[in-house]
């Protein structure tokens, strides 16, 4: 308490000096001058000191909380020193309160942001120790199996090093993910921009995960016969590899003798969604805001069974948001899910086609 006084005193007696010695200046001004009406001489004394008062005491405050805020601000690092000095710190106490409020919710948000990044980020070490483990561990396996012995046997040596190649083929996978993944969150994979046709591309997809769905008795169809192309407007690889994972998480989840339709309808005049509808098994609704974080998996058993990464969804999420696009998903348990993304139409269409896509 003291020392608040002894503050408050010597800011008072500064400011004191200051004012006693410019209204001194002033009157022995008006002094000095022969033939003064006394009215004049009151009047002009008076408002004299009123302006002088009002700025003195308007500097001198301006000041003093100018040091002391610039001090808190220092102190709490909550703004760069260069952004006080380039405007006037207000002395409305009430404002001042306001900003100092504003500053402190701003890191308390801050605060709870770090400290859901830091359980993010312990989640997903753990899930990155998890994933790599399981291959990891198989490799060394097969590995140990074949050193003790096993490896004299020509069948038993054959058939350990192709389950072994297969362990290191899911790591590699497991790699390629993680490293594309943080290529598209840290924004450092560029966006290829070109103009294609989409239902070639799907066409592709499907000819390229024939096999996989066989396997499954899924069926890979359009919802109809699209006969002329639909040209949108992004990265062709990237949408391809959106549709590919798209596909596959279809045919992982879907039931056997399923089918995964993909439809490609008109959204609003510039753009069109592309549509992948399945009657699998459905997702929980409580697992849908969920879907798109990397390794996370709605069936933490077996799903691991069927291979992949568990970052195929967080893939397509960061591609299509890299697109400034959007994607959804709605999912029913027991009747089945449709993931679905938006494009951009192309400024240009084929010569001698028009392009129009399913209404």
């Amino acid at each position: 308490m003291a020392i608040r006084l002894k503050k408050s005193y010597k800011f008072a007696f500064r400011t004191a000096f200051f004012i006693s010695v410019a209204l001194t200046v002033v009157l022995w001004f008006l002094l000095r001058l022969n033939e003064v009406n006394y009215w004049f001489f009151l009047g002009v004394f008076i408002f004299s000191s009123f302006l002088i008062t009002f700025f003195i005491v308007q500097l001198r405050i301006e000041k003093f909380i100018y040091r002391r805020i610039k001090r808190i601000y220092d102190d709490v690092s909550l703004l760069e020193s260069s952004s006080l000095t380039s405007r006037t710190i207000t002395t409305n106490m009430g404002t001042l309160t306001q900003e100092i409020e504003k500053f402190a919710q701003d890191k308390k948000i801050e605060i709870d942001t770090l400290k859901i990044r830091e359980e993010y980020r312990k989640d997903f070490l753990g899930n990155v120790s998890h994933e790599l483990k399981t291959p990891l561990f198989t490799v060394q396996g097969y590995l140990e199996t074949l050193l003790d012995g096993a490896i004299n046997d020509k069948n038993v040596r054959k058939k350990y090093l192709q389950r072994a190649n297969k362990a290191v083929d899911r790591l590699i996978y497991i790699v390629k993910d993680l490293d594309l993944i943080t290529k598209l969150e840290a924004g450092d994979l560029n966006i290829i921009w070109e103009e294609f046709d989409i239902i070639e591309l799907i066409k592709n997809a499907f000819e390229f995960l024939e096999m996989k769905a066989a396997k499954r008795k899924i069926s890979l169809t359009f919802d109809l016969d699209y006969k002329k192309p639909i040209m949108v407007r992004g990265d062709s690889e990237k949408i391809r590899q959106v549709v590919t994972n798209l596909l596959v998480n279809s045919i992982k989840y879907g039931n056997e003798n399923g089918t995964t339709e993909v439809s490609v309808e008109n959204l609003i005049q510039n753009k069109v969604i592309v549509r992948v509808t399945d009657n699998g098994e459905g997702i929980p609704e409580d697992h849908i805001p969920r879907l798109f974080e990397r390794f996370y998996r709605v069936d933490k058993s077996g799903s691991r069974d069927e291979g992949g990464s568990g970052l195929g969804l967080a893939i397509v999420k960061h591609i299509i948001e890299a697109h400034e696009e959007r994607i959804y998903v709605e999912s029913v348990v027991d009747v089945g899910s449709e993931f679905s993304f938006t494009l951009e139409k192309a400024t240009t269409e084929i010569p001698g086609e028009t392009t129009p896509a399913s209404d």
